[in-house]
């Protein structure tokens, strides 16, 4: 029997969300990313500008990279990014340069958010492209993730 679409999502948010986990692991903000195509993972990526010490290492920068690098071309046309939080402006652009055909996002930013909380870049009625935005799968297991990394963050400033 076929996965029905809203399957196929929630599993590759778990993915994601395992990408976070592991950038949790490393101390830093925990975003994670799935590309995918033609239904597989092509690419992951998880947050690590601190470790990294570049700005541009978000999860969905590092996951399109990887997936250009894969697929042999910098359009990435008939993909899918799933990613624990929402983006921000500078990866909702590198989004659309790429021309990615979807994006499945967990938790809303409503800090930096550049696809709904803040702006609306994905899909912006001026640009050449727009990208099918579908928001909240696994939102509540994103959001806590997050939660729970600041809050200890937190407790540790502040002991």
């Amino acid at each position: 029997m076929d996965e029905s679409p809203a399957a196929a999502d929630e599993r590759f948010m778990q993915e994601a969300l395992a990408q976070a986990r592991q950038a949790e692991r490393a101390g830093e903000v925990p975003v994670g990313a799935v590309l995918v195509h033609g239904g597989g993972t092509v690419a992951r990526g998880f947050n690590c500008p601190v470790s990294s010490g570049d700005p541009t290492a978000h999860a969905e920068i590092l996951a399109l990279r990887r997936a250009a690098a894969a697929l042999g071309n910098y359009r990435l046309e008939y993909t899918t990014l799933y990613v624990t939080l929402e983006p921000c402006i500078m990866c909702a652009g590198a989004l659309v340069h790429a021309r990615i055909s979807r994006l499945v996002f967990g938790a809303r930013d409503l800090r930096f958010g550049g696809v709904r909380s803040k702006f609306r870049l994905a899909d912006h009625e001026l640009l050449n492209h727009r990208i099918e935005i579908a928001e909240g799968v696994l939102a509540p297991e994103c959001l806590e993730l997050l939660q729970r990394f600041f809050r200890n963050r937190r407790e540790s400033a502040h002991p």
